[in-house]
């Protein structure tokens, strides 16, 4: 998993690569609102990946029939990944307009943004597929498969972006272009591999009644409104910090480069843990899941050491990889305390988000967050706001330290009452 998630930060320099050598920036810049607003949007729906992956692993780890019940966690998903993607391509032209009324590009970067939309929103079926079927199969511990899906798709990605731009000269449409055949690929090959371990299996009526939708939508909306709020306070910390100035906007830039560094190997640690905590859920083995949560913890802990230790003795370095502007290098320098500080005191949030969609605790899920954002990040950021920047990634760090806590809180509590593989 940590090897999968290396390859999308790969794949995004291959874009940015392309795209800044074409004839003006304003291409590069056009395709990149383009696909903020579509990223976004994608990202929101996320609880699609992880109630997959919970509800997966749950039904690998149930001792009667988990076959069946893999099958029916993937088609109901999947019916509702399709209502989504269908949706998103009917909505394109009030998504594109509020999206561009919200950035406001000069008149060349929203032609170019236009150009890109119009094309990569055809993809989003296929992303919404994505998904599911990556959420899936990590449920279903098929981690290899995952990483051979993200591999080939960003391969095929980046390849078709330099033939269709350098090659076929088609400029942004052509990078939108690449994007949507690697989705639509990655959704054949993880659709063919979650067949595969489906085959036999008659799909049902009862999986999609009433009782059935309920279910899975208080699931996938309790984890919606968790992005959200989540969402909200990423989107406040660029909003301030660009309302401050220049610099401060740039060096929050480089500063969620350390962000995305430690995500990496997290994320890759909490997948594991959705996938082995979800089927001891399964099992109903609550020693079990205790003792996948401590392992998870200990590795999670290793992680944030050697994050830390590396951003102590190399962040400089790291910096002068980011940018050559000596100015913005100065000005981020004073940050790198925080850098240090920050993988060990997020990843607590990293490891127990993890063990909460193996768990499908989604209500809890949802109101640490909204507590953790409406409690702790906006508090601290208007305490300190007086240091200015400073204050948005004291509110950020508080912010992911108490979502850990509360998350850890929760699983004690659980624990204490015997209630682990309870109803979410």
């Amino acid at each position: 998993m940590i090897l999968a998630n290396i390859t999308t930060p790969l794949l995004g320099l291959v874009d940015t690569a392309v795209m800044g050598h074409m004839d003006s920036s304003a291409m590069l810049a056009g395709a990149s609102v383009g696909a903020l607003i579509l990223t976004q949007i994608y990202w929101v729906c996320g609880f699609l990946r992880m109630s997959a992956t919970g509800l997966s692993a749950q039904a690998r780890g149930s001792a009667e029939a988990s076959t069946v019940r893999s099958a029916m966690v993937l088609c109901q998903a999947a019916a509702m990944a399709l209502v989504l993607g269908a949706g998103i391509v009917l909505l394109q032209v009030p998504i594109i307009n509020a999206g561009m009324s919200l950035a406001a590009p000069p008149g060349d970067v929203a032609d170019f943004a236009y150009q890109y939309f119009t094309v990569r929103v055809w993809g989003a079926p296929a992303a919404m597929m994505n998904l599911v079927l990556i959420g899936w199969l990590i449920g279903q511990q098929q981690t290899r498969l995952v990483l051979l899906v993200q591999v080939v798709g960003n391969l095929l990605n980046a390849g078709l972006d330099i033939f269709f731009v350098a090659g076929l000269d088609m400029s942004v449409a052509g990078v939108a272009l690449a994007s949507v055949i690697a989705e639509y690929t990655m959704t054949i090959m993880a659709g063919c591999a979650a067949w595969r371990r489906c085959k036999g299996i008659r799909i049902e009526a009862a999986w999609f009644n009433s009782a059935a939708r309920k279910i899975l939508l208080k699931l996938n909306g309790d984890m919606l409104l968790r992005n959200l709020a989540l969402q909200l306070c990423l989107a406040f910390l660029t909003l301030q910090g660009a309302r401050l100035g220049e610099t401060p906007a740039a060096v929050n830039a480089i500063l969620m480069q350390f962000f995305a560094l430690i995500a990496l190997g997290l994320d890759g640690v909490a997948f594991a843990v959705e996938a082995l905590v979800g089927e001891a859920a399964g099992a109903n083995n609550r020693r079990l899941i205790v003792r996948q949560t401590q392992r998870g913890l200990l590795w999670s802990s290793l992680f944030a050491i050697v994050y830390s230790l590396v951003f102590y003795h190399a962040g400089p370095q790291i910096i002068q990889l980011l940018t050559d502007l000596p100015g913005l290098y100065q000005a981020t320098l004073p940050y790198l305390s925080l850098m240090v500080w920050l993988p060990l005191l997020a990843h607590w949030c990293f490891l127990f988000d993890g063990v909460f969609v193996g768990l499908t605790r989604s209500a809890a899920m949802r109101d640490t967050m909204i507590i953790s954002a409406l409690a702790v990040f906006f508090p601290v950021w208007w305490l300190t706001q007086e240091e200015g920047n400073m204050a948005l990634w004291y509110a950020l760090l508080a912010f992911l330290l108490a979502r850990g806590v509360t998350l850890a809180a929760t699983f004690w509590r659980l624990n204490r009452r015997d209630e682990l593989t309870g109803a979410s």
